[in-house]
């Protein structure tokens, strides 16, 4: 990494990725993060994150139009341009949506979406940025802890993160050359406004939540945000095609 890390974030105008982007600001990233439609939202995070003396860029991205990730490539690397950079140091594959149905009654509808947001969206952009990705960059993408146990109703979505994991593998392998790292990490249930914010506001979902994870609590963007960090660090350098779980020992 460079002595200040460029970390982008996809999906980092609120919840996790809004986290993310504030516990990489205070560990010395300048940050560029990406929004759907919420440009207000994206502007506050860019401007808590030049609070904490970090730079700070957001830029309009949806994530399920792999068509439009060559424009987006041409202003980042202009936004870049403007900092006097070229290169990223990190990417962190975040931007996504919930669906929630049984498998029998998902329709196809749903299941490209999923496709299109978890997994198509993430492989093509990333494909896209590796031109502007330093050598010894980090990738970290977003999976789930739904990926290892089962909720019933989550089906896609957790299809699409299992295949994201094993895509993880993959890149890792074929992008170590370049000494880019890439890993998957695996949050757990996290009281945020995903999904409705159901684990947030829906005290009975909380409560199931709370006791089936060792350490006794629904989890907090903060953890998560915290978990980005740590694997961002010059320290975590060894550590490559893994999956770590951040669900505070969600159905141990």
């Amino acid at each position: 990494m460079t002595s200040t890390p460029i970390t982008l974030i996809t999906g980092g105008s609120r919840g996790l990725g809004a986290a993310m982007a504030l516990a990489l600001a205070r560990d010395g990233h300048d940050i560029v993060l990406t929004y759907r439609e919420a440009a207000p939202a994206a502007q506050a995070v860019v401007a808590q994150v030049q609070a904490l003396g970090r730079r700070a860029l957001a830029l309009p991205l949806d994530i399920a139009d792999a068509s439009s990730f060559p424009t987006f490539v041409e202003r980042l690397r202009a936004g870049l341009a403007a900092w006097g950079a070229s290169r990223l140091d990190g990417l962190v594959n975040n931007a996504g949506a919930g669906a929630h149905a049984s498998f029998e009654e998902t329709t196809p509808a749903q299941f490209d979406a999923m496709l299109a947001v978890h997994l198509k969206g993430p492989f093509f952009l990333t494909q896209a940025l590796l031109p502007l990705l330093a050598d010894g960059a980090r990738i970290l993408n977003i999976s789930s802890g739904l990926a290892r146990f089962t909720v019933p109703g989550y089906g896609a979505y957790a299809a699409m993160k299992g295949a994201v994991e094993v895509l993880s593998r993959y890149q890792a392998k074929e992008l170590s050359n370049r000494g880019i790292r890439v890993n998957t990490l695996a949050p757990g249930a996290i009281a945020t406004d995903f999904g409705g914010g159901a684990v947030r506001d829906n005290a009975e979902l909380n409560r199931f939540v709370t006791s089936v994870t060792a350490l006794g609590r629904v989890g907090q963007a903060e953890d998560i945000g915290g978990a980005v960090a740590a694997l961002m660090r010059p320290g975590a350098g060894w550590i490559t095609g893994q999956r770590i779980e951040a669900s505070g020992g969600m159905f141990l």
